[in-house]
Order: structure tokens, then sequence, then C-alpha cells
């Protein structure tokens, strides 16, 4: 805990810094160029705030994270044991492989269309978008969190005895933890862009649909001032996701600054 306070407020001059310079260049930019479609810093800062105390805003938050919280669950339930498994074993490895390349290379916007005809519109198709958008960063890094552990390591144990599970418990876990944590992170992310890019395509409820409304009524600050509460709670939630990695993955640090590594 000490260590992220350390770490936010070495960051905060410089992100109070940057974020001012943005918004005079976005406040000076409108007041000069905009018009209906682009609304100033303080338009959009006024909106934001009102938004806040609107109850619609909260129904759509209500319905886009129930989404996000199922769909992300789903994709650390399985992206986690299976980029684990597949990272251990590689023969294993070897036939799951293109499919994982395929999750990386598809876009996830032209698939969107075809799993809503396949599961319909509802809180089905959108819990089963946010884990495809997901799911494949959290198995990546759990993979690659395995095959980094060193392998000298691995042999050491069982040169002493160890079973499989000890080496599970004890030396592959531990190890591939940081990297967890990390595909965890980006992978919250991706989720988020989820949510939001199924409802914006495919079913207008929720935040997305809150977009699509101020957007057909020309209300741009109340536009921008969504999108703003949407990057609100991304940050917040990748803030919450690096506090539990710091705090889970402690001990790699240490080591890494104890000249171990």
């Amino acid at each position: 805990m000490t260590l992220l306070r350390r770490t936010l407020r070495a960051d905060l001059p410089c992100r109070l810094l940057t974020f001012a310079l943005f918004a005079t260049a976005w406040e000076l930019y409108a007041r000069e160029r905009g018009g209906l479609l682009l609304p100033t810093c303080t338009e959009t800062a006024r909106a934001t705030v009102a938004l806040l105390g609107e109850a619609e805003l909260w129904r759509a938050l209500y319905v886009s994270n129930q989404a996000l919280l199922l769909g992300f669950a789903l994709a650390l339930t399985a992206g986690v044991p299976a980029g684990i498994v597949l990272g251990r074993f590689r023969r294993l490895e070897r036939y799951a492989d293109v499919y994982v390349n395929i999750l990386l290379v598809t876009p996830m916007a032209a698939v969107i269309p075809l799993l809503v005809m396949s599961v319909g519109v509802g809180t089905v198709s959108r819990v089963v978008i946010v884990t495809v958008f997901s799911v494949v960063m959290v198995l990546v890094n759990s993979r690659a969190g395995v095959r980094q552990v060193d392998p000298t390591l691995i042999e050491m144990a069982r040169s002493f005895g160890a079973g499989e599970r000890q080496l599970w418990a004890r030396i592959l876990l531990p190890g591939a933890l940081p990297a967890v944590m990390t595909g965890v992170r980006l992978g919250l992310g991706r989720a988020v862009t989820g949510m939001v890019v199924v409802e914006l395509l495919m079913v207008s409820d929720g935040l997305g649909g809150l977009i699509l409304t101020y957007r057909g009524l020309l209300k741009a600050p109340f536009l921008y001032g969504t999108i703003v509460i949407i990057l609100m709670e991304a940050l917040l939630l990748i803030s919450v996701a690096r506090w539990a990695e710091h705090r889970l993955t402690r001990w790699a640090r240490t080591r890494t600054a104890g000249g171990y590594r």
C-alpha cells in the first residue's frame, strides 16, 4: 500500500499537468473550430455533472455492468486455467495454438453480428461478447507467465523429489502470477470495450444506447459526458486491478530489487 501511495504521489503532478494541457487545448480548439457536434471542455464537464444526477444514467450503468461483470468473470474462469495448462503442456498447445491466434487476429466488431444471431439479443449475447473480447488477453498472458518460469527451478525441485502438485503449488503458479495479473488488467480494458461496442452496434441498451440517443438528439455535451463517464469507470477498474496486482505480486518486486533476477 505504501508503494502504491508513493507511485500515485509521484505521478500525480505529471497527470494533472497533462490533463490541464489537454483540457486547455480542447477548450481553445472547440471555441475556435467547434460547433454543434463539438462542445467545449467546460460544456462537457457541466453535462457530465448533470448526468451523474440522472436516473437514466444509473440505469444504463446497471444494465451495462451486468454484462461486464458476468462476461469478465467467465473470461477469468476460462482464460486463466486454459492459459496455465497450455503454457505447461506444449503438446496440447500445438493443437490449440491456431485457435488462440484466431482469437488474437479476428476483428471482434465483425464477429458481433454472428454472435448476436447465434445467441439472440439480450443479456446473454452481451455477456458472451464481453467474454470473447477479454478472454484472449487473460489466456495469452497466463500462458506467457508459465513459460517465463525459470526451468532450472523446475529441475532443481524435481531433483529434490517434488511431484507435479508441488511444482504447481510452489513454483509454476507463484511464478506465473505477475503475468496473470497483467492479463487480468489488460483483459479488463478489453471487456469494457466489448461492453460498449456491442451496445453501439447491435443491442441499443445501456451506456451504448445512451450514446446513440444523445447522438440522435444532437446533444453533443451529453454525448461526450457519457463517454467521459465510461472512461472514468474504465480507469477506476484498471486502477483497482493494478492495486491488486501490486498487492499480490509484491514478492516479485522485492526479489527484483534485491538482485535475485
